[in-house]
């Protein structure tokens, strides 16, 4: 299987299929969603996951919503559809598409007129929209991306944290897209990885996928990521993103903050790749944008075994922030940006 040819939401005659992302790299599942209230609760057990993909799927969500609501009166019918969609919002409070994706959906229900039948069948098109947009978005990144890594030397070793590729967007990937595009031309001579404790994404996910497609890639702990731009063995860090403020300040995966400290002092040039859609315009900067924190069992526990003893306290943040500064360029569907142009950006981001 092609990782590049791997689609995290798959919309599939009257159901959406997910690629269970909890039990890989061990076993390839699909988990069948016909209800709402079944995507809610696949996005806040990670089932699926990557801020892009979950905004895929939340969109997918809205329109099972809107199928089970079953009044014909229009009124009655947009007010259950909104209520419906902010228990989508509550599942994961980081992510900036999952609302982008939600509110775009909510604009066509109440843009689009005639019957509530009406309504159903123009939020299937904007949802299989959204999804297709993505792809497209995604490849544009990583040719975009391509162009804006260091030109020397001609194979290039890159590092990236978490998981950003096809499994966390509609496919291809955003950072992992990047490296394909690299792939793509014959500039890549290896992917390092994070293996991003305590979830384990890189070691997980972002292997599998370097796995299915043969792209040459080494597993490092979190810890190494320094120790290997000391010895001068990385020449550029690709990270993801879950929201942007309009600073370019940045949220992503645990541990991205201290990479951008570390690829800084080592003069390694750090770019975000991230759709548009991920740049929240109405924050002014980083310190607003809301951190989730997660179960701590994640910490004390990998796999079945329990690796701390009873009684210890825990502390345990999905993600951090990165400020403006420590970022080279926001790779997007519209070009590399240095931070601080970003806010032009502004009208372009599709609502």
């Amino acid at each position: 299987m092609s990782a590049s040819q791997v689609y995290p939401v798959i919309w599939q005659d009257d159901h959406v299929l997910l690629i269970d992302q909890t039990r890989l790299p061990g076993e390839f599942d699909l988990v069948q969603i016909t209800r709402c209230e079944d995507m809610v609760r696949a996005i806040k057990t990670m089932i699926v996951r990557g801020a892009p993909a979950i905004g895929v799927a939340a969109a997918y969500g809205v329109y099972l919503a809107a199928r089970e609501i079953p009044t014909s009166d229009r009124a009655e019918f947009l007010a259950a559809l909104e209520r419906m969609a902010e228990k989508l919002k509550a599942t994961r409070p980081t992510a900036v598409n999952l609302f982008w994706a939600i509110e775009r959906m909510l604009k066509t229900a109440r843009q689009t007129l005639g019957p509530v039948k009406h309504i159903r069948e123009a939020l299937l098109a904007m949802a299989q929209a959204i999804q297709l947009e993505d792809i497209q978005t995604c490849q544009a990144i990583g040719d975009f991306g391509l162009q804006a890594l260091p030109q020397e030397p001609a194979q290039l070793r890159l590092l990236t944290h978490c998981n950003a590729g096809a499994l966390a967007t509609a496919g291809y990937g955003t950072a992992l897209g990047v490296v394909r595009s690299t792939l793509r031309e014959g500039r890549l001579q290896m992917l390092y990885l994070d293996e991003t404790r305590p979830r384990l994404q890189g070691a997980r996910l972002t292997a599998w996928e370097c796995v299915q497609e043969d792209i040459p890639a080494t597993l490092i702990t979190d810890s190494m990521a320094a120790h290997c731009m000391q010895k001068q063995m990385i020449d550029a860090v690709v990270v993801g993103a879950d929201r942007i403020a309009a600073n370019g300040d940045t949220a992503n995966k645990i541990g991205t903050y201290s990479l951008a400290l570390v690829a800084k002092a080592h003069q390694v040039p750090f770019f975000v790749a991230a759709p548009l859609s991920t740049v929240d315009f109405a924050l002014e900067d980083g310190s607003r944008i809301p951190i989730e924190e997660r179960d701590p069992i994640e910490i004390c526990e990998i796999g079945d075994t329990r690796i701390c003893p009873e009684g210890i306290e825990f502390y345990n943040p999905s993600f951090d922030v990165t400020p403006a500064e420590l970022i080279t360029a926001i790779i997007t569907e519209h070009g590399a940006i240095v931070p601080a142009e970003l806010v032009q950006y502004r009208m372009k981001q599709a609502v």
